[in-house]
């Protein structure tokens, strides 16, 4: 092989090396940023380990809603077939109610309860967020074309 083929051949391996290093790069620093969603259903099939940031969305449970003295509350985010126990210290959204589309954003703790530290509810009659309609319509509770409904 003459030498000029051998730097030519030699360049493309350094830049294939640098590529394959550049990605692997990207996919660990995106890994530690992406927030997953997850149903109650499919944190009972799949769990999580405690301490892992993810988001957990569904329905609050009619009749979960317990608020202790101050700004802790703790309910139940279901998807009718599993239920998740969520722990929150702080303002809720003024639309957060029993039987609403919730999406919270924390951790699950070794007890098993969900700490969020971020609440969101949905915001109008007819909005929901998709991953919540995807989990809602997995476990049989979404209606097509309804807005959702109140009560479980």
């Amino acid at each position: 092989m003459s030498p000029k083929k051998q730097r030519r051949l030699a360049f493309a391996a350094a830049l294939l090396v640098a590529g394959v290093a550049g990605a692997a790069l990207i996919v660990v620093a995106l890994r530690d940023n992406v927030l997953f969603f997850y149903s109650p259903s499919d944190l009972v099939a799949n769990p999580v380990s405690p301490g892992q940031t993810f988001r957990i969305g569904g329905l609050v449970e009619t009749g979960s809603v317990v608020r202790d003295q101050g700004l802790e509350i703790t309910f139940k985010v279901t998807d009718g077939k599993a239920s998740v126990p969520v722990r929150y210290v702080g303002a809720l959204p003024d639309l957060f109610r029993e039987g609403q589309g919730v999406v919270a954003l924390g951790s699950r703790q070794p007890d098993g309860v969900f700490t969020a530290r971020e609440v969101l509810a949905k915001h109008d009659e007819t909005y929901m967020p998709p991953e919540v309609v995807d989990a809602l319509k997995r476990s049989g509770r979404w209606e097509e074309g309804a807005p959702a409904k109140g009560g479980l």
